[in-house]
């Protein structure tokens, strides 16, 4: 017990000053400086379009058009984000009252902090919608797919802040105050050296991160669209950055609205909040008037059947045109089957007339007549057999045996050159059979 409160004695009851902002990369004609705080914001652009990168896939959006959204998003963002950040605060670039004295070649030096995050939603929104036109997807389905991954960016590039010792809160005692190094020009004139501050940069990432777990839970309960996710992180965001904004010391742009002063950024953030909660409400109770998909209308990508879908349709259509046949002929043969045997006889021979006619003429000698009797073919397959077996068979003892079904016909009786019911086997003088 006595070693855990000595370890928890030696813990630091506040949070250090950084000791590091930055490095240098030698060149043959200086040094190029690299900043902590644009390595915040670059590791933040990175978090943030891979969580979009990851939902927008899962929405069926083109391969790639994130990236292809992303270029055209970016630096509108980053210029938006800058040029809210010199407007908002003037003092730096302009003077006191826009007097002159300020600095205006500041106002292109990002690396030394400054970039309002309204003015990079805003004009960010405007390059994103250019991405969107080009790559034929929807403005509102990417804002809603990158909502949570704009927050967790957010919380990334807060700590920014931390590197670059700006944008801090008010004095306090707690164990987590921050601590600001008193040669910095952002330390406040007359406070004590061991003043600590609110670390509102915390603050404000820790927010954001609970942001982003709570946008994915709702998101993945209530499937929020055409934009209504975007609404709840504005909503969300706005809420926070009110009473941490209220927090902070450093100079900025004081309006006075309903008797009412404060800084802008806090009306900025009351404004958007309520104009996001409006939208959420208007959006919620229309009714989609297109289905739910990121493309635009006319740039859906065309859908092609597979190689084997096509081959079974094609089969598929042949079997079909196999039965209908089957069936005619089958509806054929049961009409002549109803109308009786003669009929079928009938068919039959006119079947055998038309096939013969388109048969070569060949000598009568090799013809030989089949009988429409199944038991006589079967005794001409016998004798056949017979036949092949012993020689050849005089025709008339063919006949002899076909007429008494195999046996000798009676004395004094003709042999029977048609037998009643079949067609007899004509003049061939042999059966020749196949040797």
């Amino acid at each position: 017990m006595q070693s855990v409160l000595h370890a928890a004695a030696m813990i630091p009851a506040s949070i250090p000053s950084p000791s590091w902002s930055g490095f240098d990369i030698p060149l043959p004609w200086g040094a190029l400086r690299i900043h902590a705080y644009a390595l915040c914001i670059l590791a933040g652009i990175i978090a943030g379009l891979w969580l979009t990168s990851v939902r927008w896939a899962r929405r069926g959006a083109p391969e790639g058009s994130v990236w292809d959204i992303a270029i055209w998003a970016i630096p509108f963002g980053i210029i938006g984000g800058r040029l809210y950040h010199v407007f908002s605060s003037p003092d730096a670039y302009f003077g006191p009252g826009f007097d002159g004295t300020g600095d205006l070649s500041l106002i292109p030096q990002i690396q030394r902090g400054g970039l309002g995050i309204w003015g990079a939603v805003l004009l960010g929104a405007v390059g994103a919608w250019i991405g969107c036109r080009r790559a034929g997807v929807k403005l509102s389905a990417f804002m809603d797919a990158a909502a949570p991954g704009l927050l967790l960016a957010q919380a990334i590039g807060r700590w920014g802040n931390y590197f670059n010792q700006e944008l801090f809160g008010g004095p306090t005692t707690l164990p987590w105050g921050l601590q600001i190094d008193p040669n910095n020009p952002n330390f406040p004139a007359g406070m004590p050296a061991e003043t600590l501050f609110h670390p509102t940069f915390l603050y404000e990432s820790l927010w954001n991160l609970a942001g982003v777990l709570i946008l994915l839970a709702l998101d993945r309960k209530f499937n929020f669209r055409r934009g209504r996710l975007f609404c709840v992180y504005a909503m969300y965001y706005t809420l926070g950055r009110v009473w941490i904004e209220a927090m902070r010391i450093d100079d900025a742009e004081q309006i006075t609205l309903f008797g009412l002063t404060t800084r802008l950024n806090v009306w900025t953030s009351i404004i958007v909040f309520a104009g996001a909660l409006l939208a959420f409400i208007i959006l919620g109770l229309r009714k989609p008037s297109e289905p739910d998909t990121p493309f635009l209308p006319g740039r859906e990508p065309a859908e092609s059947k597979p190689l084997e879908s096509k081959s079974a349709e094609s089969k598929t259509d042949t079997e079909a045109a196999d039965a209908d046949r089957t069936t005619d002929a089958d509806r054929t043969t049961g009409a002549a089957g109803a109308a009786g045997p003669a009929a079928v006889a009938g068919a039959n021979a006119r079947a055998n007339d038309a096939a013969e006619g388109d048969r070569t003429t060949v000598p009568a000698e090799a013809t030989v007549v089949r009988h429409a009797d199944s038991a006589v073919s079967d005794s001409e397959s016998r004798a056949n057999l017979r036949n092949n077996q012993s020689g050849p068979v005089r025709a008339s003892e063919d006949a002899d045996k076909d007429s008494t079904g195999g046996t000798a016909p009676a004395n004094g009786a003709p042999a029977a050159g048609v037998v009643s019911g079949r067609q007899g086997t004509g003049t061939a003088p042999e059966a020749e059979g196949t040797k």
